[in-house]
């Protein structure tokens, strides 16, 4: 790998690689609560092909990434007591309301954004729960996918949606020439690492070779980008932004599929669970 040709230090790539294996070596874990029988149906359901571990019960937050929290009727008083808890401790939380829970009511210290609906009778939605997790807890997510490959394919798709807006709004707004290229790779190498490590895959420098194909790919990019400007002068700024998240998706999206081919077979279950 070219490191002098990289267009930042070495100390950056460093803090960012020391960055991701930090975070791998916590081994972080979904609490499930609230309706004691509902949530030992969902624990049971997110458990498969998890890590010992990564799925414990209780309202407690210590040491928890995300508090799932399972409600099978209109919040009361103890249910409101536990959520509060979690906010005060600055745990995120999603809510799962199943059963005669009134669809319009709303929960306490749980944005509607982060509540699951499940309708009588249905099981419980695990890619639609994965997802609520997966948004919440953006890059924090991956670590924990690394434990729980139930949450796998909607963390890498929050990931990848993630970082290619972000690489998109920054090409766009970037005026001068050059200039957005050292935010844009270590975006890019993020994505990539933070996908790596989402599949349980080792950091430093195995990763090495990851990133060196994720450069020259920015750099093909680039070369794309100066192409379409040439041809096409009139609103540069949108062939800009749009080269950039395009490429970034496509980065991801081929990461994924690097990591999914190269892991070994796991079964892990994504059909609703009867609450």
């Amino acid at each position: 790998m070219a490191l002098m040709a990289l267009p930042f230090g070495l100390g950056a790539l460093r803090g960012l690689l020391s960055e991701i294996e930090s975070s791998t070596r916590t081994e972080q874990t979904i609490a499930v609560g609230g309706a004691p029988e509902l949530a030992a149906v969902l624990r049971r359901e997110l458990a498969r092909g998890a890590e010992a571990g990564a799925i414990r019960p209780g309202d407690s937050t210590e040491g928890a990434a995300v508090l799932l929290y399972v409600l099978g009727h209109a919040p009361t008083d103890a249910d409101e007591q536990a959520l509060r808890r979690a906010r005060r401790a600055r745990t995120p939380v999603v809510a799962v309301a199943a059963g005669p829970v009134p669809g319009e009511a709303s929960i306490p210290y749980v944005l509607a954004t982060d509540v699951v609906r499940v309708p009588p009778g249905e099981g419980f939605p695990l890619e639609e729960i994965a997802q609520a997790i997966a948004s919440r807890l953006g890059e924090a997510g991956a670590p924990l996918a690394a434990r729980i490959p139930l949450l796998r394919g909607a963390v890498c798709d929050v990931l990848t949606s993630s970082f290619s807006r972000k690489n998109g709004i920054l090409a766009a707004a970037t005026f001068v020439t050059g200039a957005d290229l050292p935010l844009l790779t270590v975006n890019q190498f993020r994505l990539v690492l933070r996908i790596a490590q989402a599949h349980g895959a080792k950091g430093g420098r195995e990763r090495l070779s990851d990133l060196a194909a994720t450069f020259g790919a920015g750099i093909g990019l680039r070369a794309l980008a100066r192409g379409l400007l040439e041809a096409v002068p009139v609103a540069g700024w949108v062939l800009k932004g749009t080269v950039a998240y395009a490429g970034t998706r496509a980065i991801g999206e081929a990461a994924v599929l690097r990591f999914e081919l190269g892991a070994r077979p796991q079964q892990a279950a994504t059909s609703p669970a009867a609450p």
